[in-house]
């Protein structure tokens, strides 16, 4: 029970008037959230969330953060969806009359989901780090989403290299033969010397964040994004692997040889031509096994007042 009277220095007014301020709010609330899918389940996942509203009025202390953080932990019981984040944000303004006129939301969390293997049929969890913000801003509401995608890249220049030393070894092993059968080649394919070069390859990831075009839509389409970044890529890493799906990803590591700057144009190729994204930023990473230190490639879609080609997008 609450005491009779109780002072609220927030609610008392400044003796001289301040300056507003663009967001006030919290960060780093801990917070389950469900995530629908589109095959009409849904997922559960922790989440880091940030919440804010802006203050207007140079006369007031401070905002209301209970508020905030009772209508998250309110929403926590049900599923987020594009409409779900559109209601909270008009009642986090709601819940501030006089004071805010905008409002923001953010939630960080790991995104998991069953991934199938290359060829044996097995399938095993994969996780996405991935976020999902929206802001409403002199009525204008805006939804991203954003995920982390792991995929492997292997080095054109060290690939092309490496064909030259067998090549090498192939002159030295035969020099002395004219005519060779192709079982003979065959054969010494499949000897030590037959690969005694490979080209360097390593764990690679590509950040996308994409600005939402449908906003009436019924989930948030996770999934649908990850999947246009694997398929794009083309070498997304594997969970359940089997030798004969070690051997498919070998084969698709070689057909897909890439540069950072290879992998970010395929990138921005696919997300160009998706009219469910007005705008998209992605950054990819080559975390580099012959360097220590690593290649990366950034581009933006490039629309007036929207994402800049930064090294990064900030909080």
């Amino acid at each position: 029970m609450t005491k009779p009277f109780m002072p609220d220095v927030a609610n008392m007014p400044l003796s001289n008037p301040m300056g507003t301020l663009d967001w006030v709010g919290m960060s780093e609330i801990e917070m389950p959230i469900s995530l629908a899918q589109a095959t009409g389940t849904s997922v559960r996942s922790l989440a880091r969330v940030q919440a804010y509203v802006n203050l207007m009025d140079p006369q007031s202390k401070g905002i209301h953060m209970s508020r905030l953080y009772l209508m998250l932990d309110k929403a926590s019981n049900d599923v987020v969806t594009p409409q779900s984040v559109s209601t909270m944000l008009h009642e986090f303004v709601q819940s501030h009359t006089g004071l805010s006129n905008a409002a923001f939301v953010e939630y960080r969390f790991d995104y998991y989901e069953r991934r199938g293997s290359l060829l044996s049929g097995n399938s095993g969890w994969k996780n996405y780090p991935s976020l999902i913000r929206g802001q409403l801003q002199e009525g204008v509401l805006r939804l991203e989403l954003q995920v982390e995608v792991p995929y492997s890249s292997t080095c054109p220049c060290s690939a092309a290299l490496a064909r030259q030393l067998i090549q090498e070894q192939f002159s030295d092993d035969f020099k002395n033969r004219d005519m060779l059968s192709p079982q003979e080649v065959y054969a010494w394919l499949g000897t030590s010397q037959g690969v005694c070069a490979t080209p360097h390859s390593q764990r690679s990831f590509a950040k996308v964040r994409v600005t939402l075009t449908d906003r009436d839509a019924s989930h948030f389409a996770l999934s649908l994004l990850i999947n246009r970044i694997e398929d794009a890529l083309q070498t997304a890493v594997q969970a359940a692997v089997k030798r004969e799906d070690e051997q498919e990803f070998a084969r698709l590591n070689g057909a897909n040889l890439m540069f950072c700057e290879d992998a970010a144009r395929r990138l921005q190729a696919a997300l160009d031509a998706q009219s469910d994204y007005s705008d998209f930023w992605l950054r990819v990473d080559h975390l580099e096994s012959l360097h220590p230190h690593d290649a990366v490639s950034i581009v933006s879609k490039g629309v007036a007042g929207g994402y800049l080609a930064l090294p990064s997008l900030g909080g």
